[in-house]
């Protein structure tokens, strides 16, 4: 039955059947561009690459999705956009098994970026938020429900993003961005492991920190730590970096973005516009496997 009409199941669209609505089995990436140029894809096919090996979907010519990518972007009319694509393990008759002759679905969308000027200047709200998700978060998978929850429930408290805090009382991520403090004049946030994604992102930023004289540490914040910080901030591929001035009822930075914040930001911008002179970082996966990218990534 489709809505209120019963059909023959032979006669019903295969999209229907696809394992991504039954299940989330699937991943996905996102990137962003600026002015034309897609900013650092190869550092998202690496992930992208990584994720559909976690989750065994074989047979992807990653260098035929980067074609994709950029084929489907050079048709649109968009300088500052917002390029989104996944790919499902397939389609067929709901079981939680699957057989290897299945064929993998691809999909991809372009839309405006929005912009993020007033909220990179004057600060964003944030609030905590049980983190309840999977275990391996480090895999961009299609298996959202518990962030989408949690970004609702920011939205109805007009917060730009819920924080998520494990059951030791520490901060892994943002539902939908990693998660920054200073303390002391050092950059604080949590470790990769399985628990948090490797975000492109938060690697610019940990990146930028220790090449413009900021100290780093891959050390959790607890949400105490984070209510007396310095400085918060936010990162996610097509918001850049926010500085936070307030953390559920906490005022940060006396509610203006901090100063190292603004650094980063601003070095951010460069990496952005394809005008930094610092050298590309190295994504990496749960802080042992480093990929190197090309410099020339903006295409």
């Amino acid at each position: 039955m489709l809505d209120d009409k019963i059909s023959a199941a032979e006669s019903v669209d295969i999209g229907y059947l696809d394992r991504g609505t039954f299940f989330g089995d699937g991943v996905y990436e996102v990137v962003r561009t600026a002015g034309g140029r897609i900013f650092g894809l190869e550092y998202r096919m690496q992930r992208f690459a990584h994720s559909l090996a976690e989750l065994r979907i074989n047979g992807i010519d990653i260098e035929e999705i980067d074609s994709r990518v950029k084929t489907a972007y050079k048709k649109s009319s968009l300088a500052d956009a917002v390029i989104y694509w996944h790919i499902t393990r397939g389609c067929g008759p709901r079981s939680h098994t699957w057989n290897d002759s299945i064929r993998p679905r691809f999909y991809l969308q372009i839309t405006p970026l929005k912009d993020a000027s007033q909220k990179k200047q004057h600060g964003v709200d944030v609030m905590s938020l049980p983190d309840i998700r999977w275990k391996r978060c480090d895999i961009k998978s299609l298996n959202l429900l518990p962030n989408v929850l949690a970004v609702q429930a920011a939205k109805e408290k007009n917060c730009e993003e819920p924080i998520l805090v494990d059951e030791n009382g520490c901060i892994t991520e943002g539902a939908s961005a990693a998660f920054f403090a200073v303390i002391n004049g050092v950059l604080r946030t949590a470790p990769l492991t399985t628990n948090v994604l490797p975000s492109i992102t938060r690697c610019f930023v940990l990146h930028i920190a220790e090449h413009i004289g900021i100290e780093v540490d891959q050390t959790a914040v607890s949400l105490e730590e984070a209510y007396n910080a310095d400085e918060l901030m936010i990162s996610a591929s097509t918001r850049d970096v926010l500085p936070v001035v307030k953390f559920d009822d906490k005022i940060i930075a006396a509610g203006r973005p901090g100063e190292y914040t603004m650094k980063i930001m601003a070095e951010f911008e460069k990496f952005i516009n394809g005008k930094t002179t610092l050298p590309w970082p190295k994504l990496v996966f749960r802080n042992k496997n480093e990929f190197n990218v090309p410099q020339a990534l903006i295409k």
